[in-house]
């Protein structure tokens, strides 16, 4: 859902099933932005921001969490988090929060 109406708003999207059906999709180097939950089947999300830290490329990424603690919010900021939302959360805010990466 969330990635139909961020398609609604003009940008290219392309959703993925798990962190590792992203890192297989031979997509990475091709990312301008992620957003990602907290909670992901398999790899989290904080373990995917942590492994592609180390790329060549910074890719900004929003994170979006229905369990997003003070400490969980202070390790992806920390890491490099360019915004953080807690569910529910305003669409509108999101998109904003896409364009202030440059997109």
């Amino acid at each position: 859902m969330l990635a139909r109406i961020i398609k609604l708003a003009g940008f290219d999207v392309e959703a993925f099933t798990s962190a590792e059906a992203y890192l297989d999709s031979g997509r990475v180097a091709e990312s301008d932005c992620l957003i990602l939950d907290v909670d992901l089947p398999g790899m989290s999300g904080i373990e995917l921001q942590q492994r592609l830290n180390g790329f060549s490329k910074p890719i900004p990424i929003i994170f979006v969490s229905g369990k997003m603690d003070a400490e969980i919010r202070e390790r992806v900021l920390e890491a490099g988090a360019v915004g953080i939302f807690n569910k529910p959360f305003n669409i509108h805010s999101l998109i904003t929060a896409i364009h202030a990466v440059g997109l």
